[in-house]
């Protein structure tokens, strides 16, 4: 009987000494050990064509939550992504589609004239904006050799007008914002406008904003007689080809970026006739409300 309470009570201690090894807790002073928790990844949608997804990262830049390689330019990609604190996840994504995948990542960096027609208001509902760097101004693009023609003159002499920069003041209230330094009566005074009397001008154009703009170079031209004909795309691709090929006059929807990089890719010949207003880019929350849950920056 001895033996066997000698036994129990072995088992016993040694259950007990099991037990309290088991619970004491690692010393968070060790070399090494942290109680610090792991960062999680963020996912952001940005733009996958030329320069603007260069201009995305550097709109994340600029606000210290990435850092690019030096030298990185106006088309950087995320490969150029030096540094990333917050493990950023990038979804690259085609322009046009990111209102669309908005709630389904974390944040999207947006063009302004998507979210527009997405009904997001850039100064109101983005979460950090870029400012309205000239760089990337919207411009009327011609195939080269085509900026002195009439038909060219008539249309930037109307985008320039007093009531294109008052309309887009008015109508976007800062989410566009016009370039245009000295604003006209919309004609120019060197153009024979009889002789253009009758004519047809097609332009190229993204819905929002560019073919409201363009519906008020419509009823200055209509004035004089000429008829102005926007054709809306949804895309950046196709608007350059038809201008390139002479389908349509012109195109205004792209910055000059955009075009320099999509004439190197392409081999096209297009060229900027003026400079027209600036959209400026911003971050969207979609699964987040705010900024907070990006908590590190780049030291």
């Amino acid at each position: 009987m001895k033996k066997v309470l000698c036994i129990l009570l072995i088992a016993v201690l040694a259950l007990s000494l099991f037990a309290g090894c088991a619970k004491t807790p690692a010393k968070t002073d060790e070399p090494g050990a942290t109680d610090a928790p792991a960062v999680s990844g963020l996912t952001i949608a940005i733009p996958n064509d030329p320069t603007n997804e260069a201009r995305a990262l550097m709109l994340l830049e600029k606000n210290g939550y990435i850092k690019l390689k030096e030298g990185a330019s106006i088309t950087a990609t995320i490969l150029d992504i030096e540094s990333n604190p917050n493990n950023i996840e990038f979804k690259e994504v085609e322009a046009a589609q990111l209102p669309n995948v908005l709630q389904d990542v974390d944040y999207a960096i947006i063009n302004s004239n998507y979210a527009i027609d997405a009904d997001l208001n850039p100064v109101e509902d983005s979460l950090m904006i870029e400012d309205s760097a000239s760089a990337y101004a919207n411009i009327l693009a011609v195939y080269e050799g085509n900026e002195d023609k009439p038909f060219c003159k008539a249309l930037v002499a109307a985008l320039n007008s007093k009531q294109v920069a008052d309309y887009i003041a008015q109508q976007y209230g800062g989410a566009v914002v016009s370039v245009v330094e000295n604003p006209g009566d919309g004609y120019d005074p060197d153009l024979n406008y009889d002789e253009l009397a009758g004519t047809k001008i097609t332009v190229a154009a993204s819905p929002t904003p560019h073919a409201e703009i363009l519906g008020v170079v419509k009823q200055i031209l209509a004035a004089k007689n000429v008829e102005l004909d926007i054709r809306e795309f949804t895309d950046y691709i196709q608007p350059n080809n038809v201008v390139e090929s002479g389908e349509i006059d012109a195109n205004y929807f792209q910055h000059v970026p955009y075009l320099d990089n999509f004439n190197e890719e392409n081999g096209t010949h297009l060229i900027s006739a003026s400079a027209i207003h600036v959209e400026p880019m911003g971050l969207y929350g979609g699964k987040q409300a705010d900024l907070s849950p990006l908590t590190q920056k780049v030291s």
